[in-house]
């Protein structure tokens, strides 16, 4: 156990500092990571991707909850918009993992590859659009629809929706401040629907000892703790760096690991 727990907190590091400075793309560095890291671990092969993906979405519960907490101190999280949003989010994150547990595992691996790239090309080639700003707060039942969408496919590949939500609230009209504060509180939902679907939907006994379903608890709680004190130095080094260079060197590094996933399949 000495050895998971350095390992989990370091990777908890490295996400935890790519989501800060990002924005985007933790979730997917820690599923490739952890289908990687775990089988090493006692963990099932043919159990590892599904592992890797419950164990991701456990962290970002504490995760986006820290995220939000800081946003919300500085008015970024528009919680109208959050309480349209929760109820599909919920149910997503649900009926999502619910899909999940019953893929193969060499299918899921292939799903989180594909979404890695199609990640990479948005960063690399995408143009970012500006939202009106002040006193757009989208909500009604297509929000509602929408959550629903974005909570089903977050829960497949393992991440807090960031790189869905942004997008749509800054389409709507939403200042990308706003929008990736409330992102990150629409995340707390995202994880905790996936993960406890995960840990409900598992087979009994899919996972060795230290383990809820398909939820590894060193790797969730390793990498929670670490990612939340790592995450600020992220946005400490986004305020310091080119924006534009960034995403796209993140860009190529989310294709290598779209390739890792493929290959070590």
């Amino acid at each position: 156990m000495s050895l998971t727990w350095l390992l989990f907190p370091l990777l908890g590091a490295v996400a935890g500092v790519l989501a800060g400075l990002l924005g985007v793309g933790g979730g997917l560095v820690l599923v490739a990571a952890l289908a990687w890291l775990l089988p090493l671990l006692g963990v099932p092969a043919d159990a590892a991707m599904h592992a890797a993906l419950a164990s991701s979405l456990a962290s970002i519960v504490l995760t986006a909850a820290a995220s939000a907490r800081a946003h919300a101190r500085r008015g970024s999280v528009l919680w109208p918009t959050v309480a349209w949003m929760v109820p599909g989010l919920l149910l997503g994150g649900w009926l999502g993992s619910g899909v999940a547990v019953r893929i193969d595992d060499d299918v899921l691996r292939y799903v989180v590859a594909g979404y890695c790239l199609l990640a990479a090309a948005q960063l690399h080639f995408g143009k970012p659009r500006r939202g009106d700003g002040e006193g757009v707060v989208p909500s009604g039942v297509p929000m509602t629809g929408a959550g629903v969408g974005i909570g089903a496919l977050s829960a497949v590949v393992g991440i807090g929706g960031g790189s869905m939500t942004v997008p749509l609230l800054v389409w709507r009209g939403v200042a990308p401040v706003r929008a990736v504060g409330t992102s990150s509180a629409c995340g707390v939902a995202i994880g905790l629907a996936s993960a406890t679907g995960y840990a409900l939907h598992a087979p009994a006994g899919a996972l060795p000892e230290f383990a809820v379903g398909y939820v590894y608890l060193p790797a969730a709680v390793g990498v929670a703790v670490a990612s939340v004190l790592a995450a600020p130095w992220g946005t400490w080094l986004a305020h310091r760096l080119h924006g534009d260079v960034l995403k796209r060197v993140f860009a190529l590094f989310l294709v290598a690991v779209g390739v890792s996933l493929l290959v070590g399949g």
